[in-house]
């Protein structure tokens, strides 16, 4: 892996962000800013793994005149995933909203 590997997994992160929170069912109530930071951290942790564990396919999406593996790209889309979810939970967890207290006691 090279750094402009990494600096590309830092971008399409951004993306990686994005569809993992479409892909969770529900209303996660963090903000676009922390979906693209988990998708980005997603994507270099992703990268890093399929490197250390020799993770690759002979499956690729070109995209700019780079190569994404479809396999590290699963990898990356799993951790965001994991970590658009934690991160919603620990949201709700802290949440001090009183409209959000109120509804749970509600029902």
């Amino acid at each position: 892996m090279h750094i402009q590997d990494y600096l590309a997994a830092i971008v399409f992160g951004a993306v990686i962000g994005i569809v993992a929170r479409i892909l969770l069912p529900g209303r996660q109530p963090i903000g676009l800013i922390l979906t693209v930071l988990i998708g980005m951290g997603a994507a270099v942790a992703g990268t890093w793994a399929a490197d250390r564990w020799d993770l690759h396919s002979d499956k690729h999406l070109v995209v700019r005149g780079h190569e994404y593996d479809w396999l590290v790209i699963g990898v990356q889309v799993g951790i965001a995933v994991v970590g658009v979810a934690i991160a919603a939970l620990l949201a709700k967890a802290f949440s001090t909203d009183d409209a959000d207290r109120y509804d749970r006691h509600r029902h």
